[in-house]
């Protein structure tokens, strides 16, 4: 298979194709495709067959029932993905400064930095720019991060989940996370007065999925105190699902200090004073390496690392 040559992919390729590649890799169905894109089904086969005798390889397998991505296919789906984001981004950035705006910011945070520093750090640049569009996704690290690599956002606060992150990304510390344990103010464990360490897993808990850096946190606590994992867990990332679990049901659930001190404060929640080491690693201002943020990136990055 001869070798791709930049210009003459550059001079061929179209937007179009991109559309295609990416719509089939999603949709596995030339059908689908063929609708979703207010185009006829041939109409699909041709451009895929000119798309793959451009590239030298096939990008899809053409299977009874589905036409899912070759090995080859899923990198130049990929990639097609991160071109039309990008694409994206350029036209709503276009036309909301020819609207008068200030321009776009994609931000993805954690409950964490919305908690305290975000909101201080949006009014802040709010203040000097009002106009600027930002937009806020708030979600557990890793799905953040695959969504700052595909560049459906411009920059996350979080913390890297897969050692890989740190070749792809930059990072700047912000804060670290103190953890409580927390139950509801109505649990049992609020009139006990010495409760047993190693009683905890017998209890019902509202715990992060696997692969979140607090589940890992908790797991960890668990281990050096000596004592198993619950058993009897319900998993989530949703703050009003666990809040409302811990407050109508007696769960257990290992939080940010940030999230629970409201609750606190109201009456809603207890921490229970327990010796289990709590604190996170710093989560911070993660940005695509080798690539520099946007202005309004920047201006909320500043305000960011001045309120942390």
């Amino acid at each position: 298979m001869a070798p791709l040559a930049f210009n003459p992919l550059c001079n061929w390729l179209r937007f179009r194709h991109l559309v295609l590649i990416d719509t089939l890799a999603r949709q596995q169905n030339m059908h689908a495709t063929a609708q979703q894109m207010n185009i006829s089904q041939p109409a699909v086969s041709k451009m895929l067959r000119e798309v793959e005798k451009l590239l030298g390889f096939e990008l899809f397998q053409r299977l009874p029932r589905s036409m899912p991505p070759t090995d080859l296919g899923e990198q130049v789906a990929r990639y097609a993905a991160i071109a039309l984001n990008d694409a994206r981004q350029f036209v709503e950035q276009i036309n909301h400064l020819h609207a008068g705006g200030h321009g776009v910011v994609r931000v993805g945070t954690i409950f964490a930095a919305t908690a305290v520093a975000l909101p201080a750090a949006i009014v802040a640049v709010k203040q000097q720019w009002p106009l600027l569009n930002i937009q806020v996704q708030e979600n557990t690290s890793a799905l953040l991060l695959e969504r700052l690599e595909n560049k459906e956002l411009d920059l996350v606060i979080a913390r890297f989940t897969l050692d890989r992150h740190r070749e792809l990304f930059d990072f700047r510390p912000l804060a670290p996370e103190p953890l409580s344990l927390v139950v509801g103010s109505q649990h049992p464990l609020c009139e006990v007065a010495s409760l047993p360490l190693a009683t905890l897993s017998d209890w019902p808990w509202v715990v992060y999925p696997p692969g979140t850096p607090v589940r890992a946190r908790t797991e960890r606590a668990f281990a050096e105190a000596g004592i198993a994992f619950p058993g009897n867990v319900v998993e989530t990332v949703s703050s009003r699902t666990t809040l409302q679990l811990l407050m109508t049901a007696p769960m257990i659930a290992m939080l940010a200090d940030a999230m629970v001190e409201p609750e606190v404060q109201a009456g809603r929640l207890r921490r229970l004073g327990l010796p289990f080491p709590l604190v996170l690693d710093d989560y911070g201002v993660i940005t695509r390496r080798g690539e520099a943020p946007s202005w309004a990136a920047q201006a909320l990055i500043g305000a960011l690392g001045a309120r942390a």
